[in-house]
């Protein structure tokens, strides 16, 4: 199934349920408008006399404004009405899921064909990243900033993927993957295959975006290239700011080899006294507080910090002479575990932190020009063997490549984009007789960053429960926040005026877990109960919970997300979040902190779908149901968005699925073991990625229902760890024009000419053919987000 067959994505009830597949008969028509008030017509997005699909540019994206012809009415008049006080208007949770297991037949669902190792399609994102770098029709700096995308997932993949691998392998493991390799074959195979992406990457550089760059003006040149006086400046600077940064670390009897800090860049220096035959080894390390792109001759003429110290050793050695010199770097392995027996999580944490900055080399990057004794001291005092070197040209290290994305040259850059503020609760904000708390009583409220600001949506909200008198109590899970969080920071407000706040904050947030235990140091000296994570799991959900005295009694409001509550990511992360006055959702809620601050994991949650208690088996049953009706002859569809789908037991119910008939997309950005498209097994499947300008993030999982449609978001991905090994929340949403509105989401993403990829069988990759005028899914996003801003801009101008 070719992804560029896919129509125009309409609106309303049946876009969901519309099949892009000719001949499936699925071809229902919307019977609701947007609104929900049952009028079709000029409200649908669909022609409303023949019915066929609207361009993406008419699905019901508006905030509070699902027609034009609503544009100037009350923001309120066009939202919908708020769940029944008992929860009767909430949809069952139970209707229409099945747990009935259909028979396999012949078929084993098991053999290892029918999968993908995990690195393999890991790589095969890296490499659609890659693409995003040499793409042409995309501004020059847009692509720069893709180069140092790709450096710091490739890192990340090989201290967590390569790294627990080599530790599983260097212990004898013999345990295969569902894909039946075994540990050191596909130890071997991530290696090479990362070798090559990374070979791919410098020849990008190399030939394509550093030409690129000085066709334009922006040169990043040799040192040997200066003119005398750029060289005689450069050698000035080195000796007055660089000069007295760096410490020479020597390797000699007297000396032994010195450690080197993980993804540090090194310049490893043979030198040699004149009195004597041998050589010397000493390594340098590049100092990351100092530029990496120095200036020579003008602003936008640069000459690499490496090869400024290259250039200028006499300065440091003096006495000697220089025999040789390489570029390189190294990776440790972070795959270390926490102890959760440990009786302190906070020391267990710190011993994390310890332990991965002294953990085994994985990765030795290296010039290709290395001398061959440099390459053999570095593997053999870093127990190295050959599969772990890779020898690449160009600058090894792209992340400090931002300095060079960020050169204030419109013409080379994409627009900017400033997250707009969401209508609705921007009118609450403006009317000082409203607050947040009044709109999002009324209506639930749905946001998606980072086309609807988080400063002016979470950030505010949390803000003003910090300064209410009548809240009288916050609640937050933290997985991963910013340096200077507005998140944590309106807690701390809120605790000095007097409000009880309780904060969980999961240390064990890899990579993030210095920056969360000084988080909790300070929530700490507040006086704030703070939770550490739970023994057992990690804690991945992404909830807020403020308490608040009202006239007719205590209200709960609740924030649950996708995405983490950080400001930076918040900008370049696409996340889904749901603000809502459900009572039900909010007793469920304080049941979920209770278990954070206390020891029981409640299993009768109303309306949240909470994971490890009964997300899997909830998600198993969404799936049969589906199948169960495909089987009855009905219209039969999922849609399946993820960061990841990993999980055998859910691929196999997804296959299952695909052999009743379901029609399935799934919209997977990263890992997928899936494989689609295979003859008996799961030709109905077909599986699209989205890379471009926005991190896609959100998890969203849609069933048809029998044209009801079933709608969740949430924070699981579908890997066996967040299903089995993580706290995770997934929320139903119910409310018609919240459902209009991820529905029109997900068929604009599948209608995406410009960054969508599709899947192949063999775990390859094709770019979606693009038309004269591409579907651009983040561009269409970004135009509605702000007409819709203008829109209440003007309403509040009316008035």
């Amino acid at each position: 199934m070719e992804g560029g067959d896919r129509a125009d994505p309409v609106d309303g009830e049946s876009s969901c349920d519309r099949s892009r597949l000719a001949g499936s008969g699925h071809g229902e028509t919307a019977d609701k408008s947007a609104d929900g008030t049952g009028e079709t017509g000029a409200k649908s997005g669909a022609n409303p006399t023949d019915g066929t699909p609207a361009s993406p540019s008419a699905v019901p994206l508006d905030e509070g404004a699902g027609t034009d012809a609503a544009a100037n009415a009350d923001i309120d008049t066009i939202t919908f009405r708020s769940m029944a006080e008992d929860g009767s208007a909430r949809l069952s949770t139970d209707a229409g899921v099945t747990d009935e297991r259909p028979d396999d037949g012949d078929v084993d669902l098991t053999d290892p064909a029918y999968y993908l190792d995990r690195e393999q399609s890991e790589l095969a994102f890296q490499r659609r990243v890659l693409a995003e770098a040499r793409d042409e029709t995309k501004p020059l700096l847009e692509r720069v900033r893709f180069l140092g995308i790709l450096t710091a997932n490739v890192d990340e993949f090989v201290r967590k993927r390569i790294g627990g691998l080599d530790r599983r392998a260097r212990t004898g493991a013999d345990e295969r993957s569902p894909a039946g390799r075994t540990t050191d074959q596909r130890l071997t195979d991530a290696l090479s295959e990362a070798g090559d992406v990374l070979a791919a990457q410098a020849r990008c550089y190399c030939e394509e975006i550093r030409p690129a760059l000085a066709a334009n003006g922006i040169d990043i040149v040799d040192y040997d290239a200066l003119s005398p006086a750029a060289t005689d400046a450069a050698r000035s600077t080195f000796e007055e700011s660089i000069l007295p940064t760096l410490t020479p670390l020597t390797f000699d009897p007297a000396h032994p080899f010195p450690f080197i800090s993980n993804q540090s860049l090194s310049l490893a220096v043979l030198t040699r006294r004149e009195c004597d035959d041998g050589v010397t080894f000493s390594r340098i390390k590049i100092p990351r507080n100092r530029e990496r792109f120095v200036s020579v001759d003008s602003e936008s003429t640069f000459v690499r910090l490496e090869d400024v110290v290259r250039s200028n050793l006499d300065l440091l050695f003096p006495d000697v002479a220089i025999v040789d010199t390489a570029l390189f770097r190294v990776t440790r392995n972070a795959d270390v575990s926490r102890a959760d027996e440990a009786d302190d999580m906070v020391e267990a944490t710190e011993s994390i932190l310890d332990r991965r900055r002294f953990g085994n080399v994985v990765r030795l990057e290296i010039e290709p020009d290395a001398p061959a004794e440099i390459v053999d001291i570095l593997t053999r005092e870093l127990d190295l063997t050959d599969r772990h070197v890779f020898s690449l040209p160009g600058p090894l290290e792209y992340r400090d490549f931002h300095r060079i994305a960020s050169l204030d040259r419109p013409d080379l850059s994409g627009p900017d984009w400033t997250p707009q503020p969401h209508p609705r609760l921007a009118a609450a904000a403006r009317d000082e007789s409203r607050t947040l708390f009044d709109a999002i009583r009324a209506n639930d409220v749905l946001l998606h960053h980072p086309y609807h600001s988080f400063e002016k949506t979470v950030c505010q909200f949390l803000e003003q429960a910090a300064s209410d008198p009548d809240v009288l109590a916050i609640k937050a899970a933290i997985y991963r926040t910013a340096s200077d969080s507005q998140v944590i920071e309106s807690l701390l407000t809120a605790a000095r005026n007097g409000t009880q706040v309780a904060v969980m904050v999961e240390l064990a947030a890899r990579f993030d877990e210095q920056n969360n235990l000084e988080w909790v140091e300070r929530l700490e000296a507040e006086g704030i109960h703070v939770a550490y994570g739970t023994i057992g799991y990690k804690t991945h959900s992404k909830a807020a919970l403020v308490v608040r005295d009202e006239a007719d009694g205590v209200g709960l409001y609740s924030h649950i997300g996708t995405g983490n509550y950080h400001s930076e990511t918040a900008k370049a992360y696409e996340d889904l979040g749901l603000l809502t006055a459900d009572p039900a959702i909010g007793r469920d809620l304080v049941r979920l902190f209770n278990y954070y601050t206390g020891q029981t994991l409640h299993g009768d949650y109303e309306a949240l779908l909470v994971a490890p208690v009964e997300l899997r088996d909830r998600l198993r049953a969404v799936i049969r149901a589906e199948a169960k009706r495909a089987r009855a002859g009905e219209a039969a569809r999922l849609i399946v968005k993820v960061n990841r789908l990993e999980d055998p037991t859910l691929i196999r119910e997804l296959y299952r699925a695909s052999m009743a008939g379901v029609e399935i997309e799934c919209l997977v950005r990263g890992i997928c073991r899936l494989r689609p498209g295979v003859d008996g097994i799961s030709e109905t499947i077909t599986v699209h990625s989205i890379v471009g300008r926005f991190l896609e993030h959100s998890r969203i999982v849609y069933a048809r229902d029998g044209g009801s449609g079933r709608y969740y978001v949430g924070s699981a991905d579908w890997m066996q760890r967040n299903l089995d090994d993580r706290i995770e929340t997934l929320i139903p949403i119910e409310a018609r024009p919240l459902r209009d509105r991820l529905d029109a989401i997900l068929e604009t993403l599948l209608a995406d000419e410009r960054n969508r990829w599709v899947m192949q069988s063999d775990g390859s990759y094709e770019p979606v053919p693009a038309g004269d005028d591409p579907v651009d899914a983040h561009a269409i996003f970004m135009e509605r987000a702000m007409r819709n801003a203008r829109r209440a801009d003007e309403n509040s101008a009316d008035t």
